[in-house]
């Protein structure tokens, strides 16, 4: 090394260094909303995803379905009711809670696609609370925002 070199002082460092950690917190902070944003949109979407299929399994087959939500272990799963084979296990996010409202978090599709009980079931994003709710009949279902805290 050459002694008439000259490198960066400490001070200078330290300056750019804090500078960079100010920039990236306030990238990091600026990204929750839409991580919380993400992962409702990929939890909704592989649910329906996850019952469509569900029912269309219970019509090809001729057999009866069961889903269940284990909200402990943030995570449900879709068996055939007779055997017992596992069609659909999936994990979900800790962010997001699923309780029970009128309907139990456990239901069957019948082997004509309909649905054994009806009502709603609860879920919880962050401060967001939406209510899922299966209908009588054709074993249909949507999902509202609910308005009421």
């Amino acid at each position: 090394m050459r002694i008439d070199e000259k490198g960066f002082t400490l001070a200078e460092i330290l300056l750019v260094l804090s500078i960079f950690l100010i920039v990236s917190s306030i990238a990091v902070f600026s990204v929750k909303p839409h991580y919380h944003f993400i992962e409702k949109t990929l939890f909704f979407t592989r649910l329906k995803a996850d019952l469509y299929y569900a029912q269309q399994y219970a019509i090809s087959q001729q057999r009866q379905v069961q889903v269940h939500f284990l909200a402990d272990e943030h995570r449900y799963f879709v068996h055939d009711y007779l055997n017992g084979k596992i069609i659909i296990d999936r994990s979900y996010s800790k962010l997001i809670k699923v309780r029970e409202g009128s309907l139990k978090l456990s239901f069957k599709f019948t082997y004509d696609g309909r649905i054994d009980r009806f009502g709603s079931i609860y879920i919880t994003i962050g401060k967001e609370i939406y209510r899922m709710t299966f209908l009588l009949g054709e074993g249909r279902f949507y999902v509202a925002k609910d308005t009421k805290e």
